[in-house]
């Protein structure tokens, strides 16, 4: 019998493919992009065949034979293939480190049966999607130019959807959706949010339109049986639109034809642990290599999208007025702390705020980005607080749970009955949190319905999908949430929005903090006055607490005006040579102890003499110990991306070849310094 060798790519962190036999003459030749079940060491695990060759180097006593294909799978395309490889390679990391994990559990661990069985019960759901699309709604002039110009597209066209909040970005993305299904039969379209609360609204708005094509959403919230069925729809062509996280970048879409990436600006495109990839940048490159229109839509555009438009890389469509009649932006206004000081975290004005809005039988948001009921407790006698024993952080105080929390390690403590140091039973909460927000609002308020939403109060699957729906029902006057509120949502009887506590972030050391935190204030505000206001309704209002209200962000702000402030911050990373201007990678090490990762990092420096790249010093990281493990890193910086990359393979060919106990990892592009 004819034999052939199997190149496959396994999950492993080893930069090499490893080689299988497998009779080719055999009822199920193998191809390129099947999954194979193959042994490996004392296990059984499933990899990717990316060659087939005839020869190989293993000598003949160890080479082994792959035990089956997954040969009623199609496989996946050259173009999937290719996209994988080039995560790879710009990421710095194996194939089968992407490529596998990217797929869904199920396809690598079910038997053959169960497999079969699971595509019949897709075949069976297919045949109930049919039905033309419902009735589109009109669109304004602006509307209608966007949707015109998405939806007719039909080569690599990267439009960047500029809209204010509430300016119906949505629409437009439903409606360029439904001249593509419309003028191409077998079309896909891929649909990017960045978190998982914001898939529920969207999946219903496009079920409502679209109710005879077949929706397939792909998220980590789904269970391994249901992401394996969505997935094999996307996979099979079936699913018309695909709806997902960042996860869904990597779906196989044979017949992909548009990508939509809403609130493009949003740090959650970014994986923060493996494989560190931009879901929105490996979007760009997949529409490139497909040759297809990308839509990059955001209220507040991410500076490298920004920059891209206005160096005419991009194309630029601006929503500059809110879709409904008479909805209008709300007012800004700050609120001095100095002047009207706090009580219970609220100044006067704000109490009066909420007070109007209840009468007027209208809903107000309070927005606070910190969960918890303080974040530290602390002995004014001795001076001790509440520091993590296995982090540089504080444990948090969660007072319903009576437990203070680190929310980097999750250790959790019962609270102190007195300071372990002196012994003092007064221990006092510092600063505020939800919670806190949430007790002195109840004393405030005793007849208000107040809802919390945050990461603590929804941590049953589907609780947040409820609360918010609460909300859409008219069942809550205040709203206090952290920044799974500010995003996404219509509430159409919202007419305040409180901010409290913003100013941390205008003192950061990080650079992207100002650009973070303008995004996070015009989000949530947009959250106001979504709707027509009514003869004798407020005027939507946001009302900002600061105790540095001559700030020019806040000024921004206040004046809704981004393109000012994106402006100044591209000519202070132009002077200053960041990203954009700049391209950067960062070398992370982790030990028990700080010397011995500072060590591996001077090491990596000292084989880091390449043209073009500049090699910072190793520092500790900003939260220097995680679970009783210290942290360091290193900064790499180039003017050319081409160079980067180059450096960056021969670099980690080199360290991967160090015998060192340190662990390390590389990220590329990084957000967080």
């Amino acid at each position: 019998m004819t034999s052939c060798i199997l190149k496959i790519a396994l999950d492993t962190p080893l930069n090499v493919f490893f080689d299988y036999n497998w009779p080719c003459a055999d009822s199920t030749p193998a191809q390129i992009g099947q999954l194979a079940l193959v042994p490996f060491g004392s296990r059984e695990v499933v990899g990717l065949i990316v060659g087939i060759a005839e020869t190989t180097d293993v000598p003949p006593d160890k080479l082994k034979d792959a035990l089956a294909l997954r040969s009623q799978l199609a496989p996946l395309s050259a173009q999937w293939l290719a996209l994988a490889g080039f995560a790879a390679d710009y990421y710095q990391r194996p194939l089968g480190e992407v490529a596998l994990p990217g797929l869904p559990k199920n396809l690598r661990v079910l038997t053959t049966v169960a497999l079969d069985r699971a595509i019949k019960k897709l075949d069976k759901q297919n045949a109930a999607h049919d039905g033309a699309p419902s009735d589109m709604p009109a669109l304004n002039p602006a509307q209608q130019e966007a949707a015109d110009a998405i939806g007719g597209a039909q080569d690599f066209a990267p439009t960047l959807l500029y809209g204010v909040t509430g300016s119906g970005k949505t629409e437009v993305y439903l409606q360029a959706c439904a001249q593509l299904l419309a003028r191409e039969a077998e079309a896909q379209i891929l649909i990017l949010v960045p978190e998982i609360n914001l898939t529920p609204q969207l999946e219903g708005n496009i079920r409502a339109r679209f109710p005879g094509v077949m929706l397939a959403t792909l998220h980590s919230s789904l269970s391994e049986g249901e992401r394996m069925l969505h997935w094999l729809a996307a996979h099979q062509g079936k699913a018309r639109i695909v709806l997902g996280t960042r996860l869904a970048i990597l779906a196989s879409l044979p017949q992909l034809k548009l990508i939509v990436i809403d609130e493009e600006h949003d740090p959650s495109y970014k994986q923060q642990e493996g494989l560190r990839y931009s879901a929105r940048d490996l979007a760009v490159w997949r529409a490139w290599q497909l040759g297809i229109p990308i839509v990059l839509g955001s209220a507040t555009p991410s500076l490298e999208s920004w920059h891209h438009a206005q160096s005419g890389r991009y194309r630029k469509l601006e929503l500059r007025e809110r879709a409904v009649k008479d909805a209008v932006l709300p007012r800004v206004k700050l609120l001095d702390m100095e002047r009207d000081k706090p009580k219970d975290g609220l100044t006067s004005h704000l109490i009066a705020a909420l007070k109007l809005r209840m009468e007027r039988g209208e809903q107000s948001l309070l927005f606070l980005n910190r969960r918890g009921y303080a974040p530290v407790i602390c002995c004014e006698a001795c001076g001790w607080i509440s520091n993590c024993t296995r982090c540089t952080s504080f444990m948090v105080l969660h007072k319903p749970e009576h437990r203070l929390r680190c929310h980097h390690c999750s250790l959790e403590l019962r609270i102190p009955r007195h300071c372990p140091d002196c012994g003092n039973v007064d221990l006092q909460p510092l600063g505020r949190g939800t919670q806190r927000v949430e007790e002195g609002l109840q004393q405030l308020f005793p007849e208000a319905r107040i809802l919390r939403i945050d990461a603590d109060s929804t941590r049953k699957k589907g609780s947040a999908q409820e609360a918010f729906d609460s909300v859409h029902r008219g069942e809550v006057d205040i709203l206090i949430g952290t920044q799974m509120v500010a995003k996404g949502h219509d509430f159409k009887k919202l007419t305040l929005v409180g901010i409290l506590n913003p100013d941390t972030a205008l003192f950061s050391q990080d650079y992207r903090a100002s650009e973070r935190l303008f995004a996070q204030l015009m989000q949530v505000a947009g959250r106001a006055g979504r709707a027509a206001r009514t003869e004798g309704g407020s005027v939507s209002e946001v009302l900002i607490q600061t105790r540095y209200p001559t700030h020019a962000l806040y000024a921004a702000v206040v004046g809704h005006d981004y393109d000012q402030f994106a402006g100044s911050l591209l000519e202070e990373r132009r002077q200053a040579l960041l990203p954009p201007y700049l391209f950067q990678a960062l070398l992370r090490a982790e030990a028990p102890k700080l010397a011995a990762a500072i060590e591996f990092l001077e090491l990596a420096k000292s084989y880091a003499d390449y043209p073009g790249i500049t090699v910072n010093d190793p520092i500790p990281m900003s939260m220097t110990r995680v679970y009783n493990v210290d942290r360091a890193q290193l900064l790499l910086e180039s003017s050319s991306r081409p160079a980067m990359q180059a450096f960056l393979k021969e670099w980690l060919a080199t360290l991967r070849e160090l015998k060192s106990r340190v662990k390390w990892s590389l990220e590329v592009d990084p957000l967080d310094i």
